[in-house]
């Protein structure tokens, strides 16, 4: 593997400057011709080129890996990986105008039709790049955005996706030729004829207003789909249900998580950004006291800010937890630039001061050493393989030593016609003991403060008030 070369602060070395770098093992073209062109008629075909700025050549290299896997996941055919050498990308063109050329050589000896940028695009530098590469040219957020396009499913996720997407849109609108640039007066709707002459709007004028006034619809939409998830919260909040949200990377397990703790059997999928629909399951720790588990959206490096406004209700699951179960990929060639990036959204969305508990997934396939030093990194942590079933239980143990503790110890007497609140110390609180007599149901327990308040009418002997 190449490293970084040495250089002081601000200075980068000539070869690197000039040099596009190959990176090896990108391409996914397939062997059989007849197959070749059998996608070819559906995919895309792409070139990956990204800007290495800082950090090593590993770092870069694996940054450009995982824009291959997205564009896989688009549906694309990655047939070349490129990566530049910068102290920062170029104003104008991303790469310079030298390798632009370069990266148009490179298009056009294979056949791609599609460059995707391993960065956010400004729309000056969208267009100058498209204008030397002579085919589409988008970055990443574009294509994250059309991930979740083809992901979402629910009639919020694809609400919350237009909005991002309108949103990204909004700044990038351009004219082709003179075609946005058309000028229609305000009484004629063709803009000729008598009555037709005049300012008017421009049609680029025109989209812009469309998109804005789209936007404002589409947020009033979600801010009303949003009322039921707020009333099912403040209901679990009332009877002082512990939440835990699992979050993490995509591609992470989470949602194999779920379906081993709750038996939920939500999608599990091979492919990243498969979970965009948050899911709210029921859940027990070992001592049988009940908790929510809420599948949420994975994150990945570089998140679009887009996405995350536009999902900001339903990222309100992790932020109104009690609890974080962060799950990593113990496989992951960076695990621990997966934590960052992860928790760099976490502080976006204000869930950094949630309580969180790292899970690292996928033991049964991870390397020991990696593990070993990620239980270093982050001593609050335990290792799990989701799909074997391994250290569930640990897990589950560690769970409820994190939640909020019971703070009221009670003893009741609960005649048999309140079976209402016999069960709702059974799935609220802790039982420690249970006697049926002639009266009614004994019950030793600890229970949340809220609920020894409704129970005080029946206390027996109280143990701790």
């Amino acid at each position: 593997m190449i490293t970084a070369p040495d250089h002081e602060p601000g200075e980068l070395d000539l070869a690197d400057r000039q040099a596009l770098r190959r990176v090896a093992g990108l391409s996914t073209e397939l062997a059989d011709v007849t197959e070749v062109e059998y996608r070819s008629l559906r995919l895309e075909r792409v070139v990956l080129i990204g800007v290495w700025t800082e950090g090593d050549a590993l770092a870069a290299e694996n940054s450009l890996r995982e824009l291959a896997l997205l564009a896989e996941t688009a549906g694309s055919e990655v047939l070349e990986g490129l990566v530049q050498r910068r102290s920062k990308p170029d104003p104008g063109t991303y790469v310079g105008s030298g390798k632009a050329d370069e990266l148009r050589e490179v298009v056009e000896a294979t056949g791609a039709d599609t460059v995707i940028c391993d960065g956010e695009l400004t729309p000056g530098q969208l267009r100058q790049l498209e204008d030397i590469v002579k085919v589409k040219v988008i970055d990443r957020t574009a294509l994250i955005l059309d991930i979740f396009a083809q992901h979402a499913r629910s009639r919020e996720g694809k609400a919350q996706v237009e909005l991002a997407q309108l949103s990204y849109l909004l700044p990038r609108l351009r004219g082709w030729g003179g075609n946005l640039s058309r000028q229609v007066g305000g009484r004629a709707a063709g803009g000729v004829g008598i009555g037709g002459r005049g300012p008017g709007e421009t049609k680029i004028e025109l989209d812009r207003r469309r998109i804005r006034t789209r936007m404002a619809k589409l947020r009033r939409q979600l801010a009303g789909m949003s009322t039921s998830r707020d009333v099912k919260r403040a209901s679990r909040r009332a009877r002082e249900v512990p939440s835990v949200a699992i979050a993490g990377y995509t591609n992470a397990g989470k949602s194999s998580l779920l379906n081993k703790l709750t038996g939920a059997g939500v999608l599990v999928e091979n492919a990243l950004f498969a979970t965009l629909d948050p899911t709210v399951r029921r859940a027990q720790t070992p001592s049988g006291r009940a908790f929510t588990l809420a599948d949420t959206v994975g994150f990945v490096r570089h998140l679009p800010h887009q996405l995350v406004e536009a999902f900001r209700s339903t990222l309100e699951e992790v932020a109104d937890a009690d609890l974080i179960v962060h799950v990593v990929d113990g496989s992951d060639a960076d695990p621990e630039s997966q934590i960052d990036a992860v928790r760099e959204v976490l502080r976006e969305i204000d869930a950094a001061e949630v309580p969180e508990l790292i899970v690292i997934n996928k033991a049964d396939v991870a390397d020991p050493l990696v593990i070993a030093r990620l239980q270093r990194r982050e001593p609050h942590s335990v290792v799990v393989s989701a799909r074997a079933g391994t250290g569930l239980e640990e897990l589950l143990q560690l769970i409820e030593r994190s939640l909020p503790v019971l703070d009221r110890e009670v003893r009741v007497l609960l005649p048999y016609d309140r079976g209402d609140l016999v069960t709702r110390v059974h799935t609220e609180g802790e039982v420690v003991k249970q006697e049926h007599t002639a009266d009614g149901t004994l019950l030793d327990a600890r229970v949340p403060l809220g609920l020894a308040a409704e129970l005080a009418h029946y206390l027996d002997t109280p143990i701790t008030v």
